[in-house]
């Protein structure tokens, strides 16, 4: 006589594997897995990848220098997002964070005082506003004279670099202000003041797009702008509006990696930062043709990108190599994220036994 099993009733098996599938099925399952697998390669490696220290009040270690590292791209990616959610692309964030550095250390330079505060709050203030229009001259383009996105950011991308390189007089300038290091490289409740401020920014972006109507607009613009426009939405607004954020953030983003290193270099700040942005921005699962975005997706691929720089480095091999390894994450990522390789991913998981028979 054949019974079934009461532990593994076919309602119960079904269910489990429909759970699976569901997990599966969701876009942060994947960029999830490859920064656990990065994180369990490096513990391998260095057993102590993972261990944080308290050294003078400070937190220290390899988890803390990920968050710090990874607070600029945060800020460039999350504009990214916003832009791409609305079927552009800004391909001048880095020409932006080169500009907003040269301002801001150029200012302190020629102050009277470089280490007072009122000096470091007028360069930041000068810089942010500077690096906002920038995103507003985009944002123009693109809205209002109809230019493609991905030619109206590629003249300042081209431009931006000898703008900075005006500004600065061909020259590295360095600056010695201990309230404007503060930004890149100070701590405060034993965080590093870059990574409060790139978690900060995150959680306003948030709010404002999860709690409030503008979230639903972008996604409404990117889906179908003629649609949007006759059903009442702003469209030029909401894309000037997120190209102008874009902008903002990339300005301060250029003022955290200028605060870091304490020097404003206009040929190597920001370099090829505009594709580590997208690059999270499509790891996270955000759909480059515009629509639904995942904020907590682009998150986990900055995490992923900063994660994957310093296994390169832990593993001695040339930070030349690292674009190489970039490519192959952001392969097998995408590829897992594919929808013909998720559909094989459910339709297997559909035709697993899903009772289990016991012969008595």
């Amino acid at each position: 006589m054949t019974t079934t099993s009461p532990t593994t009733s076919p309602a119960r098996a079904a269910g489990t594997t429909s759970r699976f599938g569901a997990v599966v099925q969701h876009h942060l399952f994947w960029p999830v897995t490859a920064l656990v697998a990065l994180l369990a390669a490096n513990t391998v490696f260095r057993p102590g990848f993972l261990s944080v220290s308290v050294l003078d009040g400070h937190l220290f270690g390899s988890p803390i220098d990920i968050l710090r590292n990874c607070a600029p791209l945060m800020l460039v990616a999350l504009g990214m997002t916003l832009v791409i959610a609305t079927r552009g692309i800004d391909l001048s964030v880095g020409a932006v964070v080169a500009i907003a550095g040269a301002v801001a250390l150029s200012f302190i330079a020629t102050a009277p005082d470089p280490s007072s505060p009122g000096t470091v709050l007028s360069a930041i203030g000068i810089a942010l506003v500077l690096s906002l229009l920038l995103g507003v001259w985009n944002g123009f383009l693109v809205s209002v004279v109809g230019v493609q996105p991905i030619i109206a950011t590629l003249i300042l991308m081209t431009a931006g670099r000898g703008i900075a390189m005006l500004i600065t007089k061909g020259q590295i300038t360095t600056v010695t202000s201990a309230p404007f290091k503060t930004l890149g490289a100070g701590f405060w409740l034993g965080l590093p003041v870059a990574t409060l401020v790139a978690f900060g920014v995150f959680a306003l972006v948030a709010l404002l797009t999860r709690r409030t109507a503008l979230g639903m607009l972008v996604e409404a613009v990117g889906i179908n702008p003629s649609a949007s426009r006759l059903a009442g939405v702003q469209a030029r607004t909401i894309v000037w509006t997120v190209f102008a954020l874009s902008g903002l953030f990339s300005g301060l983003a250029g003022l955290i990696l200028a605060s870091n290193v304490m020097a404003a270099d206009a040929n190597n700040a920001g370099l090829f930062i505009e594709l580590d942005a997208i690059l999270a921005v499509v790891i996270g699962g955000t759909s480059l043709a515009g629509g639904k975005f995942s904020l907590s997706g682009t998150f986990v691929g900055v995490l992923i990108i900063a994660t994957l720089t310093l296994t390169v480095t832990n593993l001695g091999i040339s930070p030349l190599v690292t674009p190489l390894f970039k490519a192959l994450v952001v392969a097998a990522v995408t590829l897992a994220q594919s929808p013909v390789v998720r559909r094989k991913l459910a339709e297997r998981s559909r035709r697993r036994p899903s009772t289990s028979k016991a012969v008595a």
